[in-house]
């Protein structure tokens, strides 16, 4: 079949483009947190509330991706770290060329953690490597708590499940038991986190958390502070 051999050449390149990137990325010892979910699950707020609380101990940087805009790349930009904007034009995901390209801006040699935004999509962004040193995956209680049955490729693919917008709980219909049981089935190992990035509520948790894994992995480089 034509599409799938075009479709197994796009995935074989990207791969490629994935191992350099990870190489580039270990060579530097940055920390790459690869950030999935649907549109308005709070992937940006969630980067945002681990800037807040990691910035002083930690060199951040972020790749924005999104289909068009800068919205949110401007916002984390404002928060005094160094940001780079994919737009796909249309593609649901981020490509590992293209995450390459935004590397080549960012001062790899200076940076601990690196947070690439994926583009909101519960199906594409699973399917390409990008590099990183781990995935993570947000979900809300506004969404409902079935997406882990409806989605479980992603669930069963990342390392860490961050449930955001606890606040909702009580007034979003919301089986919590049901959603927790779900992951648990489909991924034993992954770390769950739940959270409000609004009221701040869990956000310490997450953010410790996430200091741990840079200061442990392998990707570890330790900063001297904020400054350069």
């Amino acid at each position: 079949m034509r599409e799938l051999g075009v479709l197994e050449g796009i995935l074989t390149e990207n791969d490629r483009a994935a191992r350099d990137n990870r190489r580039r990325l270990e060579q530097a010892r940055v920390f790459t947190m690869n950030v999935m979910a649907s549109p308005g699950a709070g992937k940006t707020s969630l980067i945002a509330r681990a800037i807040e609380h990691l910035q002083p101990k930690l060199h951040i940087a972020v790749i924005e991706g999104d289909i068009a805009s800068s919205i949110d790349a401007d916002h984390l930009a404002r928060m005094g770290v160094p940001t780079v904007q994919i737009n796909t034009g249309g593609a649901c995901h981020l490509e590992a060329q293209a995450v390459s390209e935004a590397l080549a801006r960012l001062p790899l040699e200076r940076l601990d953690l690196l947070f690439l935004e994926n583009v909101g999509n519960l199906v594409c962004p699973i399917s390409f490597d990008l590099g990183e040193t781990c995935k993570a995956m947000v979900s809300s209680v506004a969404e409902g708590d079935d997406k882990p049955q409806k989605y479980p490729a992603m669930f069963q693919a990342v390392d860490v499940v961050i449930l955001n917008k606890i606040d909702l709980h009580g007034i979003c219909p919301f089986e919590r038991d049901a959603f927790l049981r779900a992951v648990g089935q489909l991924n034993p190992s992954a770390a769950i986190f739940e959270l409000s990035c609004l009221t701040g509520a869990g956000v310490e948790a997450w953010t410790t958390w996430l200091e741990e894994q840079v200061s442990t992995g392998p990707a570890f480089r330790r900063t001297s502070g904020s400054g350069d």
